[in-house]
């Protein structure tokens, strides 16, 4: 007998640049003068880049040892001087996944120190999730769908209950490698980028409608 959609445990996954946090604009501004200065040879590199780690992105494109130090020494720089705020809806709608019970995990390209900053100006933010997964907790970046698979694990939720959060390329691909159902956030590269691997398409985290949400990853 199958089990009452009522009883299904569901859960939410949300990447954090550009999706919970508007931090976007600034690692774009961030990566295209790194481009300019260390030019990789990749147009629209700052969108290539997008939902992978910065280990992959040194591996990948900064194999010479000195530019690879000098441009982690420009990213730590970046990370100490960022400041951090919410994308619209996006505590709203923490905030009311919590009152309902729905698990809720970050998953996120992001290593240990700008996670360290990331609490120290969001201090709130921790306390709205149930499980994080970073860069440290991962061996492939998005595309690959480990970290979103690590993620809905991580709440106990089979893949196919939960939804994912994203706005870049590569994540969209990695959610929907993960089986879960994926809406892409149209803010960071435009509707058009993520919808062939994206369920819905929405502009803001305003315009999501939990209840509804809730009841069709129940039915899934």
């Amino acid at each position: 007998m199958g089990q009452d959609a009522e009883e299904v445990k569901v859960g939410f996954l949300f990447d954090l640049d550009g999706v919970l946090i508007d931090s976007e604009r600034s690692y774009s501004r961030f990566w295209k003068e790194v481009d300019r200065v260390y030019p990789t040879g990749y147009d629209n590199f700052d969108r290539i880049i997008k939902g992978t780690t910065l280990y992959d992105i040194l591996d990948r494109y900064f194999s010479d040892p000195e530019v690879r130090e000098k441009v982690t020494q420009l990213c730590l720089e970046l990370e100490r001087n960022i400041r951090y705020g919410y994308e619209k809806g996006a505590h709203e709608l923490l905030r009311g996944l919590k009152e309902r019970g729905i698990p809720v995990a970050l998953v996120t390209s992001s290593d240990k120190v700008k996670m360290h900053n990331l609490w120290l100006q969001l201090p709130d933010l921790r306390g709205l999730l149930t499980a994080v997964i970073d860069a440290e907790c991962v061996t492939k970046s998005k595309p690959d769908p480990e970290g979103y698979l690590k993620g809905a694990a991580a709440l106990g939720v089979a893949p196919e209950h939960c939804v994912v959060f994203e706005d870049s390329l590569t994540g969209v691909k990695a959610g929907r490698a993960s089986g879960s159902y994926v809406i892409g956030m149209s803010q960071t590269l435009g509707a058009d980028v993520v919808r062939p691997y994206s369920d819905e398409v929405h502009a803001s985290l305003e315009e999501i409608d939990p209840d509804a949400l809730i009841a069709l990853l129940r039915r899934r």
